[in-house]
């Protein structure tokens, strides 16, 4: 990650957040919030898109239609004051719709019914402490994290069950090579063996 701004402590989030919206960044790049600082995140690579697009497919499988699934939505985790990018979002298709189409404010993580991480090995640290902890904090109902770079083995990991202290009450960590069933409204099996190692 390459640090971009970084707000003094006489420069609040409104600041961030409007030099956030002013950035030019280059494409494919992605721009987030983070301990007070603007941070670049690279281009996803090739893996990020074919297991990102796996778990799309999946996921649409028996999704009701008041829920979209958006590829790097921009999420305000409100009570850390962090802007992340994940690969997906699953978000009410009606608070999309209705957004401003002249903004590009980020959408409140609080919304959200997944999010889904996939990890680099330059910043699965960050997805597994920091992003945890802020979608646990923003009240995330669901938060699937593909970790390719586990101590463990490639993992994917579904923690539900936030608590307002940052923590998530349950997980459920499989394998690449072990199916993951997902609750409802999904009510589906992620097939990890399809995804990349």
């Amino acid at each position: 990650m390459v640090e971009n701004a970084q707000a003094s402590e006489g420069r609040p989030w409104d600041y961030l957040l409007q030099t956030w919206r002013e950035l030019d960044v280059p494409e494919g790049w992605r721009a987030e919030i983070d301990e007070g600082r603007i941070v670049l995140v690279p281009p996803f690579q090739a893996y990020h898109h074919a297991i990102a697009g796996h778990v799309q497919r999946r996921l649409y499988e028996d999704l009701p239609e008041e829920w979209g699934i958006y590829q790097v939505l921009s999420v305000h985790a409100a009570p850390l004051g962090k802007l992340y990018v994940p690969h997906l979002v699953v978000m009410p298709t009606a608070l999309i719709t209705a957004a401003d189409p002249e903004s590009n404010d980020p959408v409140d993580a609080s919304e959200a019914l997944l999010i889904v991480e996939i990890t680099s090995k330059g910043n699965a640290r960050d997805d597994r402490t920091k992003k945890y902890r802020a979608y646990a904090r923003a009240g995330v109902p669901m938060y699937l994290l593909i970790d390719r770079f586990d101590t463990r083995g490639a993992m994917a990991t579904l923690f539900t069950e936030p608590n307002e202290d940052g923590t998530y009450k349950r997980s459920d960590p499989v394998p690449f090579g072990k199916p993951l069933t997902l609750p409802e409204p999904f009510g589906t099996t992620l097939l990890t063996e399809e995804f990349p190692v």
